[in-house]
């Protein structure tokens, strides 16, 4: 996006600050016309002829532009298409694997195309083939929504289906979940305990051990001093 000096066209188609036209003016006399409001000259439409410039301030500009393109984004509908395929005699378990393929896709908002083929002479029975497709319409009805009625075209049943918007839709019952992160309590005893104070043994001293007292091994014998005479 060209603007001000950068803008190469020596002629250009005005449009002023309130929207109105200003007519196809020289170069100069744009940015002229710019100055003098105070705001930017910008090149809006560059492939017309002339090009087309709008008398605005740039900053702003670009800015609401930005927030309509990220409105516009928020509402813009699912545009990858997965198909799948079925039949009138498939079997449930191959049903149930058909239905989970389309939620998968659904969550992930893409479209749907679900075809139901007929062969031979289970033409002369498509009632069989319409319940098939309503039992795939009620399994996903959580996840989306049919665009239209299934149509019998040529030999095989039609249906469209888009997903629903997200604060509407049930979750994906399918994805894979995260195992839980088993807590480490073992390993979290183990710290404590390697933090925890350590009692410490005090070893007290021992008290000199005294002699043996002499004349036996009495303490305070009354005896000791005596002699003993030989009778």
């Amino acid at each position: 996006m060209r603007v001000n000096g950068k803008i190469r066209a020596r002629e250009v188609r005005v449009i002023g600050v309130d929207g109105a036209q200003l007519g196809i003016l020289s170069l100069g006399d744009a940015l002229t016309q710019a100055r003098s409001h105070g705001v930017d000259l910008v090149e809006v439409a560059p492939n017309a002829n002339p090009p087309v410039c709008r008398l605005v301030d740039f900053g702003k500009y670009r800015y609401e532009q930005n927030k309509r393109d990220k409105d516009s984004k928020k509402h813009q509908h699912a545009t990858k298409v997965k198909e799948i395929q079925l039949s009138p005699k498939i079997d449930p378990h191959d049903l149930g694997v058909k239905i989970g393929h389309a939620v998968g896709f659904l969550c992930e908002d893409m479209k749907v195309k679900v075809t139901l083929k007929f062969r031979g002479r289970e033409m002369q029975h498509t009632e069989v083939g319409f319940q098939v497709i309503q039992k795939f319409i009620g399994e996903i009805a959580p996840y989306g929504h049919q665009d239209f009625e299934p149509k019998l075209i040529g030999r095989g049943i039609h249906l469209m289906i888009s997903p629903l918007p997200r604060n509407k839709r049930a979750r994906n019952p399918y994805a894979p979940e995260t195992a839980p992160v088993p807590e480490r309590v073992a390993a979290t005893s183990n710290s404590a305990n390697s933090h925890a104070p350590v009692p410490v043994q005090v070893q007290r001293p021992q008290a000199p051990s005294s002699p043996a007292p002499k004349g036996g091994n009495f303490v305070n014998n009354p005896f000791a001093q005596l002699e003993v005479e030989g009778g």
